[in-house]
């Protein structure tokens, strides 16, 4: 279930998937398959071959992309992972997000 996500943060996203871009977006999320995560990141690219690529970059597999109909196919970022990835790409406000909701950036 996701939650805490503002309608413009959710159309630049699409926007900048629209356009070819990798692209981020972070918010509160609860899944029974990741207990004590708070937090999710969707990257995701109308590109799939740049999408694949910069996931392999990550260790990221191409099978877990999410495929979308819609033309947001992206890859779902939780955990420590999500951490690492994030500090990889320069994504700071991403994190800062995970102290405001209470989440330990190292452990979910």
């Amino acid at each position: 279930m996701a939650f805490g996500l503002r309608k413009k943060e959710l159309c630049e996203w699409k926007m900048k998937i629209d356009q070819g871009e990798i692209a981020f977006l972070t918010h509160y999320w609860i899944d029974d398959r990741f207990p004590g995560c708070k937090t999710v990141t969707k990257v995701g690219c109308s590109d799939l071959k740049k999408l694949i690529e910069w996931g392999e970059k990550h260790g990221l597999k191409p099978e877990w992309i999410d495929l979308r109909k819609d033309g947001y196919s992206h890859f779902d970022l939780v955990g420590e992972r999500q951490a690492e990835i994030l500090k990889k790409e320069q994504l700071m406000d991403h994190l800062k997000r995970f102290k405001e909701f209470g989440n330990d950036e190292a452990t979910c």
